[in-house]
C-alpha cells in the first residue's frame, strides 16, 4: 500500500466513522460555519475548562473531505491547553497552503490531507471545521455566544469548485 493509499484510507475512516459527532449538552459555544459553493456545512460544539480544550462536537454534512477533517480536528484538539489546539491549526492551516514541512507529530492524522493541498478549491473543504474551531474559541474566551459564518466564492472558482472530484470520490 503506497503512502498516498493510506492517507485516502486514513480519510475515508474518518469520513464513515466521525470521531466526536454530535451536539454537545450543557455549557459550551456553538458556531456554524458553511460553505455555499459545494454545500459543506457543520455545526461545532465547543466545551473549555478554563484554558484547556474540554469537548467538541461537530454536527455537519458535505464531502468526505470536510467532514473526514473536522472529525479529525475533534481527535486532535480535546485535551490540548487552547494555545497548544491552535498551534494545531495554524500546522493544519500550513499545510493545506504548502507552507513549509508537514509536522506529522504535531498533526496525527490530519497529515493525510497533505494531497487535498494539490486541488486548491477543496482546501476549504479540508480547512472548514479548522475555521470553525478557531472561531469557536475566540468566542468562548471572549464571553461571546455562538454564531455563524459563510464562506462565499463567486464566479469560476464557485464553478470549479462544485465539479472538482478527488480520486476517492469519482
Amino acid at each position: 500500500m503506497s503512502l498516498e493509499e493510506l492517507y485516502q484510507e486514513i480519510i475515508l475512516d474518518h469520513y464513515k466513522k466521525p470521531r466526536h459527532p454530535g451536539r454537545l449538552e450543557g455549557d459550551h459555544v456553538e458556531v456554524r460555519h458553511y460553505n455555499p459553493v459545494c454545500g459543506d456545512e457543520l455545526t461545532l460544539g465547543l466545551r473549555l475548562d478554563g484554558e484547556r480544550v474540554a469537548d467538541v462536537a461537530v454536527h455537519g454534512s458535505g464531502c468526505s473531505i470536510s467532514q473526514a477533517s473536522a472529525s479529525v480536528m475533534s481527535e486532535q484538539v480535546i485535551g490540548r491547553s487552547v494555545p497548544e489546539a491552535l498551534e494545531v491549526a495554524e500546522g493544519f492551516r500550513r499545510l493545506m497552503h504548502m507552507q513549509g514541512e508537514p509536522d506529522e507529530d504535531l498533526l496525527g492524522d490530519g497529515i493525510a490531507f497533505a494531497g487535498v493541498a494539490r486541488y486548491p478549491v477543496r482546501v476549504k473543504c479540508a480547512l472548514l471545521g479548522w475555521m470553525a474551531f478557531k472561531d469557536a474559541v475566540v468566542r468562548a474566551t471572549d464571553g461571546l455566544d455562538g454564531g455563524e459564518t459563510l464562506h462565499q466564492e463567486d464566479g469560476d472558482a464557485a464553478t470549479a469548485a462544485k465539479a472538482q472530484k478527488l480520486p476517492e470520490e469519482a
